[in-house]
């Protein structure tokens, strides 16, 4: 027989004793009716578990004293199944859907305003002869004048400043200062705050060349300035639809019970199905179409999911003729960590022709110094820039697409997938129902994907 040690006796008789005393404290300060306590008694025991006395068990109280107890079965399950061929399944299911009432998802999404615009026309600085006191001013013609309002400086990239005697020019990059836009064509009237002195007139704008970029700095305001112009960042709604993704298993009953030369039963046709399903779906939540369209055989409508690729704010162009350089590589980190309000770690998946190209660099061993990380559930390759950290993965998705050459960089904190009908299983039973002789399962899921910040997610294409 098990005998309980003197040691246990002790404790056990210490705990129990500390009981007694909570509850008579508590009957001597007003309760006097037992029944009426819900207060739990938790204490551990000498095996290191947890006794909870006095309520019954709940998921809530489950969660609190052993939070790894529950777990949420199917898609521990799902996450499991080849992951590596389903990146954009698998971290949205390590993130967990947020619930839909509708399978049309309305979502609202903010982008930062522009920081930088560059010239549509050039602007000729005058000669000498006919320089004015007008010239310290000038119009120019840029492509977003909305980036800019009256009292914003200016700095102008490629075009060199002056130093105070306007002839001698100086390290500093041209900067200007608004004084106005118009309203009609949004160019704007500036001022030199460098400027070049041309005959006699000082501080006067010079020769700006078209493709000139114009990067917005700080606002200047002056003594008396009370106000300023508005900052006006207004979320934009946008939508998409869930899609129904179903997969069907069936197995007969002589299937069933047939010798086999190796153990394939229901379970492994199941894991099979699933994989198939998450294939297809990441190839729906990448290159998907929003629509809804009419079945005339069933006579239905049928709701299609819109890919994430399309919803992307930026697109970074290259020619597939030429071998990547380590200017180019740098370019594109550049592009997709700047001017945005997404985070210094995003992902960058591929088509097997993109990533070889990486591969091949040389920039691309010293950059990412063949460093692997592992995050949810997935192994990648590591690119650390000055800019930001990109976890680079293989897709076969793109490949299967048509896109090997294509690829797409993603901030996953701004990923977000919608489930009106979370990923589920349903036993059919055909021979009840005199159909078939088989086991039958549907697996269903109805579901999308959006992205917030558009602005923080780039697509990578061949310019041809």
């Amino acid at each position: 027989m098990y005998k309980i040690s003197e040691r246990n006796i002790r404790i056990i008789s210490i705990v129990a004793l500390s009981a007694i005393l909570l509850i008579a404290l508590l009957c001597l300060s007003g309760c006097t009716d037992l029944g009426s306590l819900s207060l739990a008694v938790v204490f551990p025991t000498a095996t290191g578990g947890t006794i909870v006395s006095g309520e019954p068990i709940t998921t809530a109280t489950v969660n609190e004293h052993s939070p790894s107890l529950l777990k949420s079965e199917i898609d521990e399950r799902i996450t499991k199944i080849r992951p590596m061929s389903t990146p954009i399944d698998q971290i949205s299911r390590y993130k967990g859907a947020r619930k839909s009432g509708s399978m049309v998802v309305d979502y609202y999404s903010v982008d930062m305003k522009p920081t930088a615009t560059y010239m549509s026309a050039s602007y000729i600085e005058p000669d000498a002869n006919t320089a004015t006191a007008n010239h310290t001013r000038a119009k120019l013609t840029v492509e977003l004048g909305d980036a800019f309002e009256p009292s914003d400086t200016i700095m102008v990239k490629d075009v060199k400043g002056y130093e105070e005697d306007g002839t001698t020019t100086s390290e500093a990059s041209l900067v200007l200062y608004v004084l106005g836009k118009d309203a009609d064509t949004g160019a704007l009237l500036v001022t030199a705050v460098n400027g070049k002195r041309i005959g006699e007139i000082k501080g006067c704008v010079p020769n700006i060349h078209v493709g000139a970029k114009l990067v917005r700095m700080g606002r200047a305001a002056t003594e008396l300035d009370v106000q300023t112009a508005q900052f006006e960042s207004l979320p934009v709604k946008s939508q998409n639809f869930c899609q129904i993704f179903k997969m069907q298993i069936e197995q007969s009953t002589f299937m069933k019970i047939a010798n086999k030369e190796v153990e394939w039963d229901f379970s492994d046709q199941e894991e099979a199905a699933i994989y198939d399903m998450r294939l297809s779906m990441e190839k729906s939540f990448l290159f998907g179409v929003k629509s809804n369209i009419f079945d005339p055989l069933k006579k239905e409508n049928v709701s299609l999911t819109g890919g994430i690729w399309w919803q992307a704010g930026k697109q970074f162009e290259y020619s597939p003729s030429d071998d990547w350089t380590h200017e180019q590589l740098i370019d594109m980190m550049q592009m997709c960590f700047t001017g945005n309000a997404g985070n210094k770690r995003k992902v960058l998946i591929g088509g097997s022709e993109l990533i070889g190209r990486l591969n091949k660099m040389e920039a691309f061993k010293t950059l990412s110094n063949e460093n692997t990380m592992a995050k949810w559930g997935l192994d990648f390759n590591e690119i650390v820039s000055k800019f930001g950290k990109l976890y680079v993965l293989h897709s076969e998705v793109f490949d299967d697409c048509g896109k090997s050459d294509h690829g797409f960089i993603f901030d996953p904190e701004y990923i977000q997938k919608w489930s009106h009908v979370p990923f589920g299983s349903q036993a059919l039973d055909l021979k009840k129902a005199g159909i078939r002789n088989t086991d039958a399962l549907v697996l269903t899921e109805a579901s999308c994907m959006t992205l917030r910040y558009p602005n923080a997610h780039m697509r990578i294409v061949p310019q041809y």
